[in-house]
């Protein structure tokens, strides 16, 4: 890119292709904003000179979806974070979702992205993050490297953002089975109020059936395991053959399911978010499944998407 051009809204475009899949990660925020196997998209991604909608493709961390009031307690001080979805008073989806992420390493099927998190007054400890965006025969992979480079233990949630999208198949055609028994109760600002079995309910998706009317926003618990330690939540269309599985490693326990009934325009409803998560919503306040990384420590995380189930 010539340096007089104006820089794209997603900023720098790192591209990787290998066995017929190719994905795009951007600079803004290190994410994801396509992913496509011979030519089929399989991501509802964003233009290149496009702000990312829906928090597409976006990375969250260091906490997944929502804080109440922006306010925690840790080690006995309270902190205040942005309010950054202000309409609903909450904190949402993290600290490095618009930041600048930097090329670490490249080549021509993988690419790893980089960025420094500095302390500020709502979180006030520094992390290095590190993400390795790869594609081959077996589709995409993400191996996610998160590092407390400072001096105090800090607390630590991570989740992901993609939208999958059946090719020519309506959101209410396709088939969704998640391993969740457990869902987490909201109230009007989309914070948990409780828990509630799935079986025998409309969030039941334990075995694979079609999402039909169903509106989604909602946190699965209590996820099945697979032998390897991992889960996985495959969506699948009317015709054989065509579905997608995402999977996650042992470090992520919750699965975040969205229709995108709140979007706008042509974005509502069109695909389905499905979001790997290390924690619930609002775990720097409940402490549930929150990670305390201590100087020096390390998180690893992985997840994929296979095309075909």
């Amino acid at each position: 890119m010539d340096s007089r051009d104006p820089l794209p809204l997603s900023g720098t475009q790192w591209s990787i292709s290998a066995a017929g899949h190719e994905a795009v990660i951007v600079e803004v925020g290190g994410g994801l904003r396509a992913y496509r196997q011979d030519g089929v998209d399989h991501l509802d991604g964003y233009a290149t000179d496009e702000v990312c909608p829906g928090s597409a493709g976006q990375v969250l961390a260091p906490w997944p979806n929502r804080i109440r009031d922006g306010v925690y307690t840790f080690g006995g001080q309270s902190r205040q974070l942005n309010l950054t979805e202000p309409e609903r008073h909450n904190a949402i989806h993290g600290l490095v979702n618009w930041a600048s992420w930097h090329l670490v390493e490249q080549r021509p099927d993988e690419v790893t992205v980089g960025h420094d998190l500095l302390p500020q007054p709502g979180y006030p400890w520094p992390l290095r993050l590190r993400t390795r965006w790869s594609v081959g025969s077996d589709g995409l992979r993400a191996e996610h490297e998160v590092t407390n480079v400072g001096t105090e233990v800090v607390p630590f949630g991570f989740s992901v953002h993609p939208y999958l999208r059946l090719p020519g198949v309506a959101v209410e055609d396709v088939a969704l089975r998640v391993p969740g028994r457990t869902r987490l109760m909201v109230d009007g600002r989309s914070l948990p109020v409780g828990a509630a079995v799935v079986a025998g309910t409309e969030y039941d998706y334990t075995e694979s059936r079609r999402i039909g009317d169903t509106v989604l926003d909602t946190a699965f618990g209590q996820v099945d395991r697979d032998s390897d330690g991992g889960s996985s939540v495959t969506l699948t269309g009317p015709d054989p053959g065509t579905g997608l599985r995402i999977w996650a490693d042992g470090q992520f326990g919750w699965w975040q399911v969205f229709t995108g009934d709140t979007l706008t325009g042509e974005r509502c409803r069109r695909s389905v978010a499905v979001e790997p998560m290390t924690c619930p919503p609002d775990a720097f306040r409940s402490g549930r499944d929150l990670i305390i990384l201590a100087p020096g420590d390390t998180w690893r995380g992985n997840w994929g998407i296979r095309p075909g189930v």
